[in-house]
């Protein structure tokens, strides 16, 4: 059987001493055939000095348990010889030879050797006329060893089948654990992109916009709409500058404060006092929960952006329809339009799809050169137990305080 590590045997040891203390003591007032006894209690001397000094590592050590195993089997047969009584220390040679010993066959091939030296030492000591309870006694220990040795033998192997079982559970456990732990790190990434991309870029883009007219104004001479666009351009920079510390402070993009009805409102105004292009907005208030608010109101928000960047539009119109069964949200311009089968270079449709898809939702986008876009948003309906009261921002998101 597989070996015992010695730090696990000092149950082993314990009862190595105790049987030869026991068989000494047994040897010196039990019954001997013999007028001199010294043999056994040689035999029991070298026996307990091998063991301290060598024996005791053959649990871990194939040569100390070559070295130490044949001591057993001599000792199985010189004791009984000296003192019949002293027969019963094959109840610690079987262990400590299974215990020592690799291959089952071997350990059951030394169990033998064991019961037939112990069975010729108690007919050396006995004579013939104790040869049928020799071989009745031996006979029941060889075979009781074999049976208990194999048995536990069975028990080890399944406990280290188990603990390789759970060492490997551990493992996989473990490798989850860092696979979960980088799929998170990345979609968390990726959230963050999306909200950078769909707030801060967008005011950002507006930002530049605007100073790109104020410098065209400022170079016509056409000073009656410059403070106007430098103050639009002041309230793009500080809605930028709250969606950037919102997403700092609160690790999520800016909470809608009231209707998502309202703050589509207030994005058309400003889109209009930044572009100059009409937007229009049909925007009933309707409960639904703040998570579809927020996904809703980005989506406007990059549908707007992507206006604003390449439609060249004249007029965009704002619809947000709710029913009980989804909400859609249509964004329509008059643009110059494109062809969706080609793919995007930018972030932003991808973005917005992926956000949708996360959210339950679809997008589909309906375009064609020289006919405009129309933007159309998805989300099953789940309504809110109550519409929150503060107000909500388009372009002025406050973070959500966590309690």
């Amino acid at each position: 059987m597989d070996r015992i590590t010695a730090h696990r045997n000092w149950g082993l040891h314990v009862a190595f001493a105790v049987t030869v203390a026991m068989v000494a003591v047994i040897t010196l007032l039990g019954w001997s055939p013999w007028s001199t006894r010294w043999p056994a209690f040689a035999m029991l001397g070298v026996l307990a000095v091998a063991y301290a000094s060598y024996g005791w590592r053959g649990y871990d050590s194939p040569r100390a348990a070559a070295a130490f195993v044949p001591l057993l089997v001599v000792a199985a047969l010189v004791l009984p010889a000296v003192a019949p009584s002293t027969a019963f220390v094959q109840c610690i040679l079987y262990p400590v030879a299974w215990c020592q010993l690799d291959r089952l066959r071997t350990s059951v091939v030394v169990s033998v050797l064991i019961g037939i030296a112990s069975g010729v030492g108690l007919q050396i000591a006995s004579g013939p006329d104790e040869l049928v309870s020799t071989l009745l006694i031996e006979g029941v220990s060889i075979v009781g060893a074999c049976a208990l040795g194999l048995w536990i033998t069975r028990i080890a192997h399944l406990s280290d089948e188990r603990r390789q079982l759970i060492d490997e559970l551990r493992a996989t456990q473990a490798s989850l654990a860092e696979a979960n732990r980088h799929a998170g790190v990345t979609s968390e990434r990726e959230r963050l992109a999306r909200e950078i991309h769909d707030t801060v870029a967008q005011n950002l883009a507006g930002i530049v916009m605007l100073t790109e007219r104020a410098q065209s104004d400022l170079a016509g001479h056409r000073t009656d709409a410059l403070e106007e666009r430098l103050v639009v351009l002041e309230e793009s920079a500080r809605a930028a500058l709250e969606e950037s510390r919102a997403l700092i402070a609160a690790g999520a993009a800016g909470v809608p404060r009231d209707s998502l009805g309202g703050a589509l409102h207030r994005l058309g105004e400003r889109h209009t006092r930044e572009t100059g292009t009409a937007v229009t907005v049909d925007a009933p208030d309707c409960a639904l929960d703040r998570d579809a608010q927020v996904v809703l109101l980005r989506v406007a928000q990059e549908a707007l952006g992507n206006v604003r960047a390449h439609a060249g539009a004249t007029a965009v119109h704002l619809e947000l329809h709710h029913t009980p069964e989804q909400t859609v949200l249509s964004v329509q311009d008059d643009g110059v339009g494109f062809d969706p089968s080609l793919p995007a270079a930018g972030h932003g449709l991808r973005g917005l799809r992926d956000r949708l898809a996360l959210a339950g939702g679809t997008c589909r986008i309906t375009s064609a050169p020289g006919a405009g876009t129309v933007v159309q948003a998805t989300l099953p309906s789940a309504p809110a137990p109550a519409l929150p009261s503060a107000p909500l921002s388009a372009g002025r998101p406050v973070p959500q305080v966590t309690p």
